[in-house]
């Protein structure tokens, strides 16, 4: 199986389990020798485009026109590279981002799993008086940064793993296509619960294209929907089974049902 591709071959409950698989390999294995080049990678092998549903924001992507596009996961130097893709639960909130700036404007920005970085350098392009990149991906923070500077705008980039941490200095936290695994999306629904206790100013947005792990989770009950988006003709191209994300607010004034 082109693990590469496997967004486009897999339904989205199977999509759910192999994320899930893949995310738990990759802190059990090494990410790079010495001598890898992470720079001299993502300009090797992948393209700057902005054919996706946020055309402000150019971005460093595999592509089907990238060679690594159709190269099985042993051919690739890097493990699960998650932040080489546009996921549509990241597309969808950062349009959200773009269409009302003042939902961060002079404010102080968390985007959690930033991947390639789209919504964080939304954010900025928005005007957020400070914004922080977080993917516990060391590949994934070169990525952000190379595609903060191709944007202009500049970003804090941490490697730390925040999920869990408590924090009360944020006035707004992005969660973009972070729901993909039952067991993970319980983590971070009780991590949100803390968040709220300490900083009940804070907003929490969620970017979610329907996933079944999100769907199916007793903690949607404490969602508001903002925005709804149907997915452009790539998104769903490369997400098969995908054409709707919509954006939520975390709002713990409702109750689980």
């Amino acid at each position: 199986m082109n693990v590469l591709k496997y967004k486009m071959h897999f339904k989205p409950k199977i999509l759910d389990q192999r994320l899930n698989l893949l995310f738990r390999s990759c802190h059990s294995e090494k990410r790079k020798k010495p001598s890898f080049d992470p720079i001299g990678f993502i300009q090797g092998n992948t393209e700057i485009t902005a054919n996706h549903m946020t055309p402000e924001i150019k971005l460093h992507l595999i592509t089907p026109r990238c060679a690594l596009w159709d190269s099985r996961a042993d051919q690739c130097p890097v493990t699960d590279p998650f932040w080489a893709f546009y996921w549509p639960g990241g597309q969808v909130l950062t349009r959200y981002i773009l269409d009302h700036g003042s939902v961060v404007k002079d404010k102080s920005v968390l985007d959690v799993g930033s991947g390639c970085g789209a919504s964080a350098i939304a954010a900025a392009m928005r005007g957020a008086r400070r914004v922080l990149a977080n993917d516990t991906d060391p590949v994934a923070a070169t990525a952000v940064k190379m595609n903060a500077k191709l944007n202009c705008v500049n970003l804090e980039i941490s490697m730390d793993n925040l999920i869990g941490q408590g924090f009360h200095q944020w006035d707004v936290i992005f969660l973009g296509d972070m729901f993909y695994d039952e067991e993970f999306a319980s983590d971070v629904s009780d991590w949100l619960k803390t968040l709220r206790h300490l900083n009940p100013s804070c907003q929490i947005l969620i970017g979610d294209p329907g996933r079944f792990s999100f769907e199916e989770h007793p903690a949607k009950s404490l969602l508001s929907k903002v925005a709804e988006y149907e997915l452009d003709e790539v998104c769903r191209r490369e997400n098969n089974g995908l054409t709707v994300g919509g954006v939520w607010t975390y709002n713990p004034t409702r109750r689980i049902k």
